[in-house]
């Protein structure tokens, strides 16, 4: 028995069936973000497969056997592939506390070439400020979204 089945690997969001399955991840995963940092809906929450597949982010997901797409993080490149700034992060409710958020981010930090990292989350949410800590991210300003609601800036060096 595989006691680790699941498979990172980047894959295109622009196909139909991937932006549906990103979509539907989303839909699932973010309001307990939006929850944690105390609103209601955050901006994933009003994607749509169309919006997804347009949005010129690159993917990496995490995929399990019988799930499909359980996990993913996206990014963009910048100054020349030097910098690499992360979107997107999040893990279908089903499949937390197995690591899988940390095996997402350390696939994209080890991309060839890095020499700064960016992320920014909610600062209220415990769980992915512990996790970009544990990777290194420093804190790096406050952005107001809403009142008595801050997001997190991080930096992370090489």
């Amino acid at each position: 028995m595989n006691d680790n089945p699941y498979a990172i690997r980047p894959f295109e969001i622009a196909d139909p069936a991937n932006a549906e399955a990103v979509y539907r991840l989303q839909q699932a995963s973010y309001p307990i973000e939006a929850r944690l940092i105390g609103l209601d809906s955050i901006p994933p929450l009003h994607d749509t497969p169309a919006t997804l597949a347009a949005c010129g982010e690159t993917f990496v997901g995490c995929f399990h056997p019988s799930a499909g797409l359980v996990g993913a993080v996206s990014y963009k490149l910048f100054d020349d592939g030097r910098t690499l700034d992360i979107h997107r992060m999040m893990v279908h409710p089903d499949h937390f506390r197995r690591g899988l958020a940390s095996k997402l981010l350390g696939a994209v930090l080890s991309l060839p070439g890095l020499t700064r990292a960016l992320v920014s989350t909610g600062t209220a949410n415990a769980p992915a400020v512990a996790l970009y800590e544990r990777f290194g991210f420093q804190p790096d300003g406050l952005i107001d979204i809403a009142p008595d609601v801050t997001v997190t800036k991080f930096v992370k060096s090489y």
